[in-house]
């Protein structure tokens, strides 16, 4: 059944989670090619993962473009944001986030601290700092925005405002792991309350222990601690 939608797919899919690019690529490109088929937008975001990887960043571009709606769409503009940036079209990639569709809160959110991500990366840190700190203050216990803005602040050496927004977000989600390793972290990397900065970063490795940022800091402390 070489022209079965449902078969084409998934060997399309079988074929990435074996690492086989070439052989994806081209089930897919068959894929969106056949008639009958209700979704395409699946398809068409990893045709252009697979061209990102493969650094054929204009056709990634238009890949990510033709995905419309799903639950890859917004994945897809924020790659495709990324892709323009890289290009040297920062005001373009934060126009494209601007316009993008987000129906939920915590979408727009996502853009939000996807367009200061990219602000950071281009150096300019702390107009990436007030840029979050305008949305926090809309609202103000949002738990993603806290913790992005905690890490922004570190950077601009604020450091009083990192420990406090962490330690507030500690206090309003006591299951995050990024909360306790940003906070522990941050004092390892300075020898500073070493103790302490150890059982924050235990705290966060009970909670997550396969995370390898996590299980970075835990071998970060005990080497400041002579171990």
């Amino acid at each position: 059944s070489p022209d079965n939608p449902e078969v084409v797919y998934s060997v399309a899919i079988l074929a990435l989670q074996f690492d086989d690019k070439a052989l994806a690529e081209a089930q897919l490109k068959h894929f969106v090619a056949l008639d009958k088929v209700p979704d395409r937008n699946a398809a068409y975001y990893y045709l252009g993962q697979i061209a990102e990887d493969d650094k054929r960043a204009d056709e990634a571009l238009s890949r990510y473009a033709q995905v419309v709606s799903g639950e890859h769409y917004l994945a897809a503009q924020i790659r495709r944001a990324r892709l323009l940036f890289e290009q040297g079209k920062l005001d373009e990639g934060r126009e494209l986030l601007r316009n993008v569709k987000a129906d939920k809160a915590e979408e727009r959110i996502q853009l939000h601290i996807a367009e200061a991500a990219l602000l950071r990366e281009a150096g300019r840190v702390q107009e990436a700092f007030d840029f979050l700190e305008l949305k926090l203050a809309e609202n103000p216990e949002q738990s993603d925005l806290m913790y992005e803005t905690a890490l922004l602040a570190e950077r601009l050496n604020k450091l009083d405002l990192m420990e406090s927004r962490l330690r507030r977000l500690i206090e309003l989600r006591p299951d995050n792991p990024q909360a306790y390793n940003a906070l522990g972290y941050a004092y390892a990397d300075r020898s500073e309350r070493l103790p302490e900065a150890r059982q924050l970063i235990e705290k966060a490795l009970a909670l997550a222990p396969d995370d390898a940022a996590i299980l970075d800091s835990m071998g970060w402390v005990p080497f400041r601690q002579g171990d």
